[in-house]
């Protein structure tokens, strides 16, 4: 499925002033002292086409901190380091992991190994090599289709992104993903505890608008919720027009907004008599009149973002990027570490682990489950939903 051409836009735009949640991420200024731009394509979006200059791949290039040589590796971290587009994603991913194992007094026994464009093959042999226990990877999602494909045996591996619904990875790689369908689905379940029976979800056609929605509806039955009314957003004038008139009319006790950004902010002003939730993509930077339209609004987040305090992150180092898609990769760094950690013997049991990115458990199909933290904005803030007013 490729990228529209307004997602190309979109993604493109992430560099001069946006910024993308992961798998599915949101758009944020980027700081104008920034040394690199931010990548132009998100690491859960589909790969655009080569560029123009491709950097050639280092794969035997290890990172500053990392194992010097071979000897009693025990983690190997695989990532796009050498290609432009996910560059500085994959440097966010690699500081977090060597800060986690830093704390863990355990850079000896990890190794960074960077790629290029289509170079994921070649750096999975170089960390089998290294006789790792483990290797996480890939970041990006076609870089992941490509390991699925492949007929070289893996070793125990730990993808930090999702192939689509139903696509079958080989049996000993897992995956812990900052995926929209993830929060979707702990939305429904917060929603349905908070007493929500009837929703209208108003939507989009964009692809992690889809996946969203798709993710969330699943969950929503098997939690026993009732009826969703799905509503399509436009934002031309006759359309809100529409828009309003279908609200208005609606039985729902509660909206979803699989938007981000001004259509979600304009799409909430239709909504005001009833609670209203929304995609984690609408945490991002606003203009103040934005954030007066989505005051009350809840979502679910990471708790790197929502909870900074919390007692479980207390001894993870910080890193304060100024930048949302950065940190979210970076809390992704630090939960890639801490579960690999606990895979080197084998895959465990049991997997309960208080993380940067959520509550991580082993679930079904062989993922690392997420589940956030449910926030809102509160007078221009995001806080956690629970806290006092």
């Amino acid at each position: 499925m490729g990228l529209s051409h307004a997602l190309r836009r979109r993604a493109a735009a992430i560099a001069a002033a946006l910024l993308v949640l992961a798998g599915p991420f949101c758009a944020a200024q980027v700081p104008a002292t920034s040394a690199a731009p931010v990548p132009a394509v998100a690491p859960d979006a589909e790969r655009p086409g080569p560029a123009a200059a491709p950097v050639p791949s280092a794969p035997g290039t290890a990172a500053k901190d990392a194992a010097p040589d071979g000897a009693g590796v025990d983690i190997v971290l695989v990532l796009p380091l050498a290609a432009p587009d996910y560059a500085r994603a994959a440097e966010a991913v690699r500081d977090g992991f060597l800060a986690a194992a830093g704390a863990a007094k355990a850079t000896d026994h990890c190794r960074v190994i960077g790629h290029g464009d289509g170079d994921v093959l070649a750096a999975f042999a170089a960390a089998k090599s290294l006789g790792a226990r483990v290797v996480v990877g890939p970041l990006v999602r076609d870089d992941l289709r490509t390991l699925a494909a492949t007929t070289e045996s893996l070793p125990l591996t730990l993808a930090l992104n999702q192939l689509d619904d139903g696509a079958a990875l080989p049996p000993q790689v897992y995956t812990l993903a900052l995926s929209v369908e993830s929060d979707a689905r702990t939305l429904a379940r917060r929603m349905r505890d908070g007493g929500a029976s009837t929703i209208a979800l108003i939507g989009n056609a964009s692809p992690i608008s889809r996946r969203f929605a798709s993710a969330f509806s699943a969950e929503w039955l098997l939690a026993g919720g009732g009826p969703i009314e799905t509503v399509t957003f436009d934002a031309r004038p006759d359309a809100l027009t529409e828009l309003r008139r279908k609200l208005a009319k609606s039985p729902a006790d509660a909206a979803l907004l699989a938007l981000d950004g001004q259509d979600a902010a304009t799409a909430r002003n239709f909504a005001l008599r009833i609670p209203v939730y929304a995609i984690s993509l609408i945490n991002q930077p606003h203009a103040p009149s934005v954030l007066n339209d989505l005051e009350g609004v809840r979502f679910v987040d990471l708790p790197w973002l929502v909870t900074p305090g919390e007692r479980a992150l207390a001894g993870l180092p910080r890193k304060e990027t100024g930048n949302v898609l950065l940190d979210r990769l970076y809390a992704l760094g630090l939960d890639a570490f801490a579960v690999a950690r606990a895979f080197r013997d084998g895959v465990p049991e049991r997997l309960e682990i208080a993380g940067a990115t959520g509550q991580l458990t082993l679930a079904e199909g062989r993922q690392v489950a997420r589940d956030g933290v449910l926030a809102v904005f509160r007078h221009g803030q995001v806080v956690p939903a629970d806290a006092p007013r």
